[in-house]
């Protein structure tokens, strides 16, 4: 599980011998492996027989919601002069072009072109299709092989449905590599950032353990003074509240998702679940969408969680603030020296890179 510096070292881990990382081995340089299912926009703002504009990676993605409900994921281009689809206007089944009415079919295939007359040129078949599916109140695209699209499946969110818990959902811009938000949530050793907010928690790494796949690790928090929001103890069901707790957090990545339960001392299930993943916007994956599930643990009074919700929420977007201007400047940092240069000592997460290298595309 565990390995010394000097194993690292001979490794080639980046960042951690004497001089800077290379190129070859740079995090920041590996994109998003394509081969699963990416959540691109909230199932809300596509509208019956609207049109939403999506990307992933740099390729522009139509999204449609037919008349008879089904969305459906087109490239973002008419197969005639180029113009986006996102511009177009649904039509029963299809989505026509903004510009000629050019129809399209779910699968991509040009189903008419209305002035096209005997003699005219062959048109071309259509535009690319991409599998897409609607779970969680979330639109996913499988923007890889299309034939791995069915052996693939959707992430797996048991608490989202379930009567115990309600959840809230978030869907941010990050302008950074998403591997900077990986590690972020992994390393809570960071809690310093949120000092103001969270008062003083003290942080313990009980133990790790890494995969092929995955990363797991387990903290013991405990609060230990210090000003901090009542939200926070909303959260965890007064454990990380206002009184001394001390409350177990395990945090994890299934390539590419990463999971969060937070159980309070003495409870035997988790007052709050976290899903979470961060899709590529840009073809160079400098920029990134970070979609996330928090799903709340129901007090005995269902209405007081109705009254703290805005105060919950508030308190969420207060913390991912902070978080998003640091790994925000780790990514300036990064675009200004041309390079990874950081020295990470943390074993976990030289184990979290590897794990999201090994796994990641080169760009």
């Amino acid at each position: 599980m565990t390995e010394n510096r000097s194993d690292r070292i001979a490794r080639g881990r980046p960042g951690n011998g004497p001089g800077p990382a290379t190129a070859p081995h740079d995090l920041r340089r590996i994109g998003a492996a394509p081969d699963f299912w990416y959540p691109v926009a909230l199932s809300r703002n596509v509208r019956k027989e609207g049109v939403a504009a999506a990307v992933f990676a740099g390729e522009r993605i139509a999204l449609y919601r037919a008349r008879s409900g089904a969305v459906h994921a087109l490239e973002d281009r008419c197969a005639h002069r180029q113009v986006p689809l996102s511009m177009g206007v649904v039509d029963g089944e299809t989505l026509r072009c903004c510009y000629h009415a050019w129809a399209y079919r779910g699968d991509g295939r040009i189903s008419q072109i209305p002035y096209l007359a005997k003699g005219d040129a062959r048109p071309p078949r259509g535009v690319r299709a991409y599998p897409v599916r609607e779970a969680y109140g979330l639109v996913f695209v499988f923007p890889g092989a299309p034939e791995k699209a069915a052996l693939t499946p959707l992430p797996d969110i048991p608490a989202h449905a379930s009567p115990r818990y309600r959840t809230m959902t978030f869907s941010r811009t990050v302008r950074c590599h998403y591997s900077f938000l990986h590690e972020n949530l992994l390393d809570m050793n960071h809690q310093f950032l949120h000092r103001g907010v969270v008062g003083r928690l003290q942080p313990k790494l009980l133990g790790y353990e890494s995969g092929p796949t995955s990363v797991e690790a387990r903290y013991l928090f405990t609060h230990t003074g210090g000003k901090r929001n009542r939200s926070a103890g909303l959260l965890a069901a007064e454990g990380l509240g206002g009184r001394p707790s001390s409350d177990v957090m395990t945090i994890r990545i299934e390539y590419p998702y990463q999971t969060l339960d937070l159980v309070p001392e003495k409870a035997d299930h988790p007052a709050l679940r976290l899903w979470a993943v961060y899709v590529p916007e840009d073809a160079q994956q400098r920029v990134c969408h970070a979609y996330g599930l928090l799903m709340i643990e129901k007090p005995r009074v269902s209405a007081a969680l109705t009254v703290a919700w805005p105060f919950i929420r508030h308190f969420t977007e207060r913390v991912f603030a902070e978080d998003r201007m640091a790994v925000e400047a780790e990514q300036r940092a990064w675009d200004e020296q041309g390079e990874d240069r950081n020295h990470e000592v943390f074993s976990l997460i030289l184990d979290v890179r590897d794990v999201l290298r090994a796994n990641g595309v080169p760009l």
